[in-house]
């Protein structure tokens, strides 16, 4: 009895141990909560002085502290670490927020950010400055990018489209509102494709006019059909659309300027006009041509896009621009539309150049980030703007038979722009395989 008692107790044991393995690997998040959450947090708080002395975080105390602790404490002085004000568990990590003392400034703290990681065990440490004299240590305790979960709560909001998450488990949202004009750059197969199709699903959900630039004769968009105010297949149509657009765009600030506004937002809710959201599939395809003959019709596009990029903002006409390369060599007007455009999204690309053109005018740091991208990886990429911020984000894997679901299901979205009409692509019939998209609700644009 005794030898099958203790053989159940180590049965059990391993089977608890293999238990815990098996989640670790499978249900990250689960493990991190029941598990690692707890670990890492007795970690923290037995460590922190430790910690902080030894990575040089830690400043000499103030001559008063100094008197004090001699002369009423009657004992050593010791440095001063940041002061903790806040920590708070999340489903992916730590979040504690300092109080800097005299003398320290984030910049130090994230110089150390690798040091803290290692001596917490934590998968990563991010330094996020809240305010002067404060930062938030975001610590994450697993590859939250291996296996993306996009958090319940991120739904579609007032121009606000969730579609990915970041390396330190934030959702990434394309705020139209903020960055009005963006390009996301890509090779073959590194989830370019994919990051369009969050956003089309996203957008699909709002009161807005998506317009299609496809000159693949349309293989990508056209499955969007249903959602579409219009779509260009080839460059001829993309240079008449383009121009129908400026024309909008010009009845819009005469729309203003009647109302004495400056801005779409600022107009009474009834007379506002819906916004336009314009995606371009692969730009390199307005800008080459193949003989002098299209030179003419290459000169309207890339006219037009620039006219809409430096312009367009304010009347709530924004462009999305997705290509494999985007700089000088594809010809006139090419490096002067890419200044304007704010966000950049970075995915794997077959070159440094091609990072390079993406985000060294932004974010030079962001570089050698975007170049080493495995190709094991699809989705991941690295988003930047031009407040110089950038982070690593990976967007969730999303059929597009789920996309054209949504798509289907919010056609009557569409909202009544008559210039657009001619440009109205046909629907094809319902696939008997579609996937029914997930129930959610429709937010109103304020």
């Amino acid at each position: 009895m005794a030898d099958l008692s203790t053989a159940l107790e180590v049965t059990g044991a391993l089977t608890g141990v293999g238990g815990v393995a098996y989640i670790k690997v499978r249900a990250p998040r689960a493990y991190w909560k029941l598990v690692g959450l707890p670990v890492t947090w007795c970690r923290f708080a037995s460590k922190y002085r430790t910690t902080m002395d030894v990575c040089g975080l830690t400043v000499q105390p103030s001559g008063l502290r100094a008197f004090v602790a001699r002369n009423v404490a009657r004992s050593e002085v010791q440095p001063v670490p940041p002061k903790i004000r806040r920590v708070r568990g999340t489903s992916t990590g730590l979040r504690v927020t300092l109080r800097l003392p005299a003398g320290l400034e984030p910049a130090d703290i994230a110089a150390a950010s690798e040091r803290l990681r290692h001596a917490w065990g934590v998968y990563a440490v991010h330094v996020i400055p809240t305010k002067p004299g404060y930062v938030e240590l975001r610590m994450t305790g697993y590859d939250v990018l291996r296996r993306v979960q996009m958090p319940h709560k991120s739904m579609p909001r007032d121009l606000v489209v969730p579609v990915a998450l970041r390396d330190d488990g934030r959702t990434y949202e394309r705020d139209y509102r903020k960055v009005p004009h963006a390009l996301t750059l890509g090779a073959n197969q590194s989830g370019k494709s994919m990051y369009q199709r969050n956003l089309i699903k996203g957008l699909a959900q709002l009161p807005v006019a998506l317009v299609g630039i496809d000159c693949k004769r349309g293989v990508e968009h056209s499955r969007y059909a249903a959602r579409l105010s219009a779509l260009a297949v080839n460059p001829y149509d993309a240079a008449s659309l383009i121009e129908v657009l400026v024309a909008e765009m010009e009845d819009r600030f005469d729309l203003l300027a009647k109302h004495g506004v400056s801005d779409l937002w600022a107009l009474p809710e009834h007379r506002r006009p819906a916004p336009v959201v314009v995606l371009v599939d692969e730009i390199a395809e307005l800008f080459l041509i193949s003989s002098k003959k299209d030179e003419d019709r290459r000169e309207r596009i890339v006219t037009g896009l620039i006219r809409l990029s430096q312009l367009s903002r304010a009347v709530g006409i924004y462009l999305e621009i997705c290509g494999q390369r985007f700089g000088s060599e594809l010809g006139k007007g090419a490096t002067m539309l890419r200044a304007q455009l704010t966000g950049r999204v970075v995915h794997r690309v077959n070159d440094k150049q091609t990072a390079e053109m993406g985000l060294n005018d932004v974010a030079p740091e962001a570089v050698p980030a975007a170049s080493l991208i495995p190709a094991d990886r699809p989705g991941q990429a690295v988003a930047a703007d031009s407040s110089g911020g950038w982070g690593r984000i990976r967007t969730p894997q999303t059929s597009e038979a789920e996309t054209v679901a949504v798509c289907r299901e919010f056609a009557h979205l569409i909202p009544d722009l008559p210039p657009l009409d001619p440009f109205r692509p046909t629907v094809a019939p319902m696939l008997a395989q579609t996937v029914p998209p997930k129930p959610t609700t429709a937010p109103a644009i304020p």
